[in-house]
């Protein structure tokens, strides 16, 4: 299914829950289904936030957002109090994040950017927002995983390079993975904003890959209440796996990661 066709689509969504005790559920988000209502997108029917509200029968409460396009793991206080408690954390950045995304190009090492990001502005939303704020600080961990060599051209070249690469952001700024991969000129495959469209077309003409290829795969973090720590992972959907094989690479990398 397109994530456009996700969000649209008249039939109710079954979510995954990937986490749940009495204070936490957590599911994994479909790529093109928002996180909740908004008066920007007045067309669209299905939201995680109410959807998971109806399939549980409670109230949620969002501790974090992940970007419309973005999969992965999405968490959910289950009461305002523990939410009012728990909110600190993520601003804090106690919870560690990994994502996984394909880039355009080859990476060779890992590395760390520190790379300051000005806001990023809503055309609409912001509209009467200031346009001199300063660039925050934004940091980013990254590491390659996985390469493929396509035999298709974007370019003067005859074949087309892509990576699977691990991101752990330490900081919090609006589209920080995909402006930070797109500094390092590795922009992620699928994004139509900080993206190339060459590779995004390819992507959907020759492999069936109508989405944005970043996926919020694990969350860890110590729990508030019973000071266990909790790993929270979100597997990879079908668009994922047909690429996996297509480029044989193995969905082990992304475990081996998680297992560590």
């Amino acid at each position: 299914m397109l994530e456009q066709e996700i969000a649209r689509s008249s039939e109710p969504v079954e979510l995954e829950i990937v986490y749940q005790d009495e204070y936490f559920v957590a599911v994994n988000k479909p790529a093109g289904m928002l996180v909740h209502r908004s008066w920007l997108d007045k067309h669209e029917t299905q939201f995680v936030m109410q959807t998971l509200r109806d399939q549980i029968g409670q109230h949620v409460f969002p501790l974090h957002r992940l970007d419309r396009p973005t999969s992965g793991v999405l968490v959910f206080a289950l009461s305002s109090e523990v939410a009012s408690q728990v909110m600190p954390m993520f601003a804090e950045h106690k919870m560690e994040k990994t994502y996984h995304a394909v880039v355009r190009g080859w990476i060779e090492e890992e590395g760390i950017l520190d790379y300051a990001l000005k806001v990023e502005l809503d055309k609409i939303a912001d509209k009467f927002a200031s346009q001199e704020k300063e660039a925050q600080e934004a940091v980013t961990e990254y590491k390659p995983l996985a390469k493929v060599e396509v035999p298709y051209s974007t370019g003067k070249f005859p074949t087309t390079r892509y990576c699977l690469v691990e991101m752990k952001p330490k900081t919090g700024r609006k589209h920080q993975l995909r402006r930070h991969m797109a500094h390092l000129r590795h922009p992620i495959v699928g994004d139509t904003t900080h993206g190339d469209g060459k590779h995004n077309k390819l992507y959907r003409t020759e492999f069936d890959s109508h989405r944005l290829l970043l996926h919020a795969s694990e969350l860890r973090f110590v729990h508030p209440f019973t000071d266990q720590e909790i790993v929270m992972t979100a597997n990879l959907d079908e668009t994922w796996q047909q690429l996996f094989t297509r480029f044989e690479w193995d969905e082990p990398i992304i475990g081996a990661v998680r297992s560590r």
